[in-house]
């Protein structure tokens, strides 16, 4: 396994993180402490291993880990700075014009408020950037699309996370719209009528599910049913991620076949490029995205595909792009998950194969529990919530999420140009979305499906705690049960 950019990869989300929360000094103290874990490591590899310590290598590490902390720590002050001094920081408290653009669609929350991520374009008539946060009331602001700038007045407040966001809008009345790119506007174009296509092709509760398995539109798909994803722990299907852009970009490169491998690198490319376009680019849709990208440059260059330096690469890249995903819980999520399916599920899956299983069953098993106990401490310390349901769930719904994405991706893509045959194949992904859906309400409606702790600092730390020390205990009781077989 190739570790050479995780150290990197990690310094460089540790010092942006602590750099945008606690200021230059978190920063400061996030580079030395990478310095120092380097250090460590270095020494406690020296010990298990025959050679001794290679006082060489470890300053060369040593010294690499202090560049790239020193490099992230000067970059996240100055990003930082920016956002301390911007000229919107004299409009606190106060009405003022704004023109923003939505960077994703508008989310209608609990109580019929909407909340609008976007980027500030005009402020109080003179052009500048940085990105906002809208909180808005009326249908005007809710049926605005990603790209699609809006001018309008607002209270401006102090935002109240730090994420690099530089204000928090209020706004008051009615929108004046702009015009979006035309991509952005192609994108939305199909969104709709893939949504529509659903509603004629499949019943009401499935035709809601449809968008939000494949594109993550979950506009229309009811609370109860949210509710009922979350307790089972299935909520991941409904947020586009690295297993919709990994089954989309997989069945194209199939494609090698007819075309030759790198016409279908190149297409996969492009598919990539209009799957992030329609979807919109989430934390894990960018880290999804960033990694293909990386691996199809790897399949260019003919590397072996490796995916830990893959993602420890994509890491680096999208904390000098976009640093506000070092403190984002969608990003984490995503990344904590896939290093867990790299790292842990290809080990447990070959112990359970050397006890007897079959290998599919296996690597399922695998997969579905080394995710969960990653993110678990991050969805507890996010919900307050434990599903103790969620591995058993995605295990029985796994068979059925590839044909949900590969058919309802290839109907998006259908649905502007001959709205019959997406129609046809939206309808025979009826039983899988069923299926998915019974399982939710089932699993959700079991006793204890979930169980309550505490949420933030204290709930990630005790769930961490448990999921480390069952998974010690489930290592401890493999090896027992080889040593005793050995014996």
């Amino acid at each position: 396994m190739d570790l050479r950019l995780v150290p990197a990869a990690l310094t460089s989300w540790a010092v942006t993180a602590a750099g945008i929360l606690w200021l230059q000094a978190g920063a400061a103290a996030a580079a030395l402490g990478a310095v120092a874990c380097t250090v460590l490591a270095g020494w406690w590899g020296a010990r298990r291993s025959a050679g001794g310590l290679d006082r060489r290598a470890l300053a060369a590490g040593v010294l690499a880990v202090a560049l790239v902390g020193g490099g992230f720590a000067v970059a996240v002050s100055v990003r930082v700075g920016a956002v301390h001094d911007h000229p919107i920081t004299t409009y606190f408290g106060s009405i003022t014009s704004v023109t923003v653009k939505p960077a994703e669609t508008p989310r209608v929350l609990v109580g019929g408020r909407t909340m609008i991520r976007g980027s500030l374009l005009v402020l109080d008539g003179a052009e500048t950037s940085g990105d906002v946060l809208v909180f808005a009331s009326g249908a005007d602001y809710s049926t605005l699309t990603a790209g699609q700038p809006a001018a309008f007045r607002a209270q401006v407040g102090r935002p109240k996370r730090r994420d690099l966001t530089v204000a928090v809008l209020s706004a008051t009345g009615a929108p004046v719209r702009g015009e979006a790119a035309p991509i952005q506007r192609a994108a939305h174009h199909l969104r709709t009528r893939f949504a529509e296509s659903a509603r004629l092709a499949l019943p009401a509760g499935e035709a809601a599910m449809l968008p939000a398995l494949v594109l993550g539109d979950t506009s229309a798909v009811p609370a109860e049913t949210t509710a009922e994803f979350r307790v089972s722990g299935l909520t991941h299907l409904t947020a586009v991620s690295g297993a919709n852009v990994t089954i989309v970009c997989g069945a194209v490169l199939m494609s090698a076949l007819l075309i030759g491998p790198r016409a279908a690198v190149g297409l996969a490319a492009v598919t990539l490029v209009a799957f992030v376009v329609i979807v919109q680019p989430s934390p894990s849709v960018l880290r999804a995205a960033v990694m293909g990208a990386i691996t199809l440059v790897a399949v260019l260059a003919h590397r072996r595909r490796q995916a830990l330096p893959a993602l420890a690469a994509t890491v680096i890249a999208l904390m000098i792009g976009a640093p506000r995903l070092a403190v984002d819980v969608g990003f984490a999520l995503s990344a904590s998950a896939t290093a867990a399916l790299v790292v842990l599920a290809p080990a447990w899956s070959r112990r359970l194969t050397g006890r007897g299983w079959p290998k599919p069953l296996a690597d399922a098993v695998a997969v579905a529990l080394a995710a969960q106990l990653v993110t678990a401490p991050l969805v507890a310390g996010v919900s307050g919530s434990v599903s103790l349901v969620a591995v058993a769930a995605n295990l029985v719904v796994a068979p059925v999420i590839p044909p949900i994405t590969v058919i309802g991706t290839a109907a998006a893509a259908l649905c502007a140009l001959w709205p019959a045959g997406a129609e046809l194949l939206i309808r025979f992904t009826g039983p899988e979305v069923w299926w998915l859906l019974s399982v939710a309400r089932y699993a959700a409606g079991l006793p204890a499906a979930s169980v309550p702790v505490p949420s933030g600092v204290a709930g990630a730390a005790t769930v961490a705690a448990a999921a480390v020390a069952l998974g010690v205990v489930w290592h401890w009781a493999v090896s027992e049960r080889r040593g005793t077989i050995d014996r």
